[in-house]
């Protein structure tokens, strides 16, 4: 019986698709140290453990929004590995993304945000990247043309590193900083 239990699940396991459905896996530790995990959490004891990671499609829809990072890149003096990079390390591409913090699509527009950049609809791609790209060239103006800070700016806020006249000292906003420059030097080698 125990056979045709086995043999039955690897016929269903071929009976997927390749292209697995994906998705962010949620995780919590109950009372008794049970670890329980989700792709649906029902409760905000469910902590994200892992990103669903889609470099296939990482790719195709990288190329996909070429035409709108180029026109941005004109429109605001930035190069357009940069935006490309931003948005790699924001979303990874995904256009419905939403933080823990609300920022939205692809560059990860905070909703306080949304006026100030005509951003309406923070899910479609041109106005995303069309506001994400204003934002950017906002801060590098802001800090001299230094990357570095507009990076910190971008990811942590521009009170934060004004407060600490620099990178603030949060771990992710340095990590943000080294993630990001590391995808420019991909993306500018590649175009």
């Amino acid at each position: 019986m125990k056979a045709i239990l086995v043999a039955g699940a690897l016929c269903f396991l071929f009976l997927l698709p390749l292209r697995p459905a994906g998705a962010d896996i949620y995780r919590y530790i109950d009372e008794n140290g049970v670890m329980h995990f989700t792709n649906a959490p029902t409760s905000p004891k469910f902590k994200l453990f892992m990103r669903e990671r889609r470099q296939f499609l990482d790719r195709l829809e990288a190329h996909h929004y070429d035409p709108i990072i180029q026109e941005a890149s004109r429109k605001y003096g930035l190069e357009a590995a940069l935006i490309k990079a931003v948005i790699k390390a924001e979303s990874d591409f995904d256009p419905k993304a939403v933080s823990h913090k609300g920022a939205r699509g692809l560059m990860q527009i905070m909703p306080m945000n949304f006026r100030l950049l005509n951003v309406e609809n923070p899910f479609d791609p041109r106005q995303n990247i069309e506001g994400g790209a204003r934002y950017l060239r906002e801060m590098l103006d802001r800090y001299g043309g230094n990357l570095e800070l507009a990076l910190a700016a971008y990811n942590a806020g521009p009170g934060a590193v004004d407060r600490y006249a620099g990178i603030p000292p949060y771990p992710e906003t340095t990590e943000y900083i080294a993630r990001v420059k590391k995808y420019l030097d991909g993306y500018a080698r590649n175009s």
